[in-house]
């Protein structure tokens, strides 16, 4: 299975944060943006994964992550000239993807809950069809709403629901068969000029496989679009690592734990850093 970061977008939202550079690179706490994206499709044994941005952010990207074989991955690089919705990272990683699965992350969702490396690791075994992750929000009229039967089955899929059915959101990841590519193609642009992935879901659920995995009251789910969730999430990060006196989605230790690089690797690769909270924890990671 490959892995792609949608990481594209103006960022409009977070103006003027967002006039100089990606909203993908702000902090959040102790750590880029795009670690916690990149951490998910690490956590589901994913290495060959595409970061898609725009091309002034691309050398900045570069120059952070590099070719990714400090964190025991491969990571290419592809340019979205213009924000066209998120079906169109498949069309443009289409010769990245090849004959494989997908799994594709929105570049500012932010996961954390107990095993949920257990749930990525299954849902990367997806061989047809496709699979999203739900999760209970009390504004659900924000978002893609899921709707189910009494036996569990997805039914349907509303986009924005003024009166919506239930309260589980679609959040921002994704499990695609290889069929995605060429379903995206066939998609027509929304009012607002852009692919929808409600409309890619739909397809697969009209075809009966759209499956939905629900997160339930031990996971957390951000969205950090807003200066608002931007500041939560940093919080929220705060609050666990100093809790707990571990990190969330260090990539070094994820890869260390999945014997992609050893503990020489990552000693060698942070020589250059001396101080500093993530330097530090390495530091001991390794002793």
């Amino acid at each position: 299975m490959k892995g792609i970061v949608v990481a594209g977008g103006l960022g409009s939202r977070l103006y003027p944060v967002t006039a100089v550079f990606s909203k993908h690179l702000l902090p959040i706490y102790d750590k880029p943006m795009i670690y916690y994206p990149l951490s998910v499709l690490m956590l589901a044994n994913i290495r060959e994964i595409l970061i898609i941005c725009t091309q002034n952010d691309l050398p900045l990207y570069k120059n952070l992550l590099g070719d990714g074989s400090r964190f025991g991955i491969s990571l290419t690089y592809m340019v979205q000239e213009k924000p066209a919705g998120i079906p169109q990272a498949l069309i443009i990683g289409e010769k990245f993807i090849g004959k494989d699965t997908v799994c594709m992350i929105l570049g500012d969702n932010i996961f954390y809950g107990h095993d949920f490396s257990t749930y990525l690791q299954d849902a990367s075994q997806l061989k047809d069809g496709a699979l999203t992750f739900g999760y209970q929000v009390k504004d659900p009229s924000r978002f893609g709403v899921i709707n189910f039967d009494n036996q569990g089955n997805v039914i349907e899929i509303e986009e924005k629901p003024s009166k919506p059915k239930s309260n589980i959101a679609v959040t921002g990841l994704y499990f695609y068969d290889n069929d995605c590519v060429n379903i995206s193609k066939t998609l027509k642009p929304s009012k607002r000029g852009e692919l929808e992935i409600t409309d890619l879901n739909k397809t697969y659920l009209r075809e009966n496989k759209l499956d939905c995995k629900i997160l339930g009251r031990g996971f957390s789910w951000l969205d950090t679009g807003t200066h608002e969730s931007l500041l939560l999430a940093s919080q929220f990060v705060q609050i666990i690592e100093e809790r707990t006196g571990t990190k969330i989605a260090c990539l070094e230790e994820i890869a260390l734990n999945n014997k992609w690089i050893s503990m020489s690797e990552i000693r060698r690769n942070n020589k250059d850093f001396v101080s500093g909270n993530y330097y530090n924890y390495l530091k001991e990671l390794t002793k």
